[in-house]
């Protein structure tokens, strides 16, 4: 019998936590715990981290888990790396649902970078209105231009201010539409967007915003991932419980 832990914190996780639910394989969703207020979803749930790689190793097998399914966020690189160290010494399978990334179109007007540092240094230069669309923990980061107005959008309401000086914040939960980020950009008088290259459809409506409006992007690449069993779609994962999964060591990882 399946016992799945899946590392969640996504659309991606919450559909598959629905579907393995509705399928009554036995299962338990893991949030980080960065979202004070995470959605309601139809497994048993637990908070926090493990401990590191010894810790969810060792999770894993008191447990009794047969499969692990990293569904966390693209940008999660520390998680993921745990999550392909902790199954090899447990011997159970691991698989990663994942967004495929984004692709620039001929529209788009993309500086890509490769991480938020990057980001940073290329907003050197006169004051701009600025998105950031990058969540809370990395808004500190961009102290270092503070010539600039900020436009956040978090989840929660923070427990204290931003510390930038001059910013804006909207607190919003996704998934956005074009319409409602088209009139954001307007009514804010945006002139860049900053964002992370997270893929998938649920926080793409600001990049077709910014296209139809010709502003500049500042992309920021995803962080490096060792290798791993990989698939797209929910239902590749019901797939592989059932035919696929072999753990790491027979797979020679």
């Amino acid at each position: 019998m399946a016992n799945v832990l899946l590392l969640g914190g996504t659309s991606e996780a919450s559909a598959l936590a629905r579907l393995l639910a509705a399928q009554g394989i036995a299962a338990r969703l893991s949030y980080a715990g960065r979202t004070h207020a995470p959605l309601a979803q139809p497994l048993p749930t637990r908070i926090g981290g493990f401990g590191g790689v010894a810790g969810l190793a060792a999770y894993l097998r008191e447990e009794g888990i047969t499969h692990l399914v990293d569904a966390t966020h693209p940008f999660a690189a520390q998680i993921s790396a745990h999550a392909i160290a902790a199954a090899a010494q447990a011997g159970v399978p691991l698989i990663a649902l994942t967004r495929p990334a984004w692709q620039g179109q001929p529209q788009d007007r993309w500086t890509m970078v490769p991480d938020v540092a990057g980001a940073v240094a290329a907003l050197a230069g006169p004051a701009r209105r600025v998105m950031l669309a990058l969540g809370r923990l990395h808004v500190a980061d961009f102290l270092a231009q503070p010539q600039h107005d900020y436009l956040l959008r978090f989840v929660d309401a923070p427990a204290a201010p931003p510390p930038l000086p001059r910013h804006r914040l909207v607190v919003d939960r996704g998934p956005f539409t074009v319409a409602g980020d088209l009139a954001l950009l307007r009514d804010q008088a945006i002139d860049v967007v900053v964002c992370k290259n997270a893929g998938g459809s649920g926080a793409q409506a600001k990049l077709i915003a910014a296209r139809a409006l010709g502003l500049p992007v500042i992309m920021i690449d995803r962080p490096f991932i060792p290798p791993r069993q990989k698939v797209h779609e929910p239902a590749q994962v019901l797939d592989w419980i059932a035919h696929g999964a072999t753990p790491p060591a027979l797979r020679g990882v």
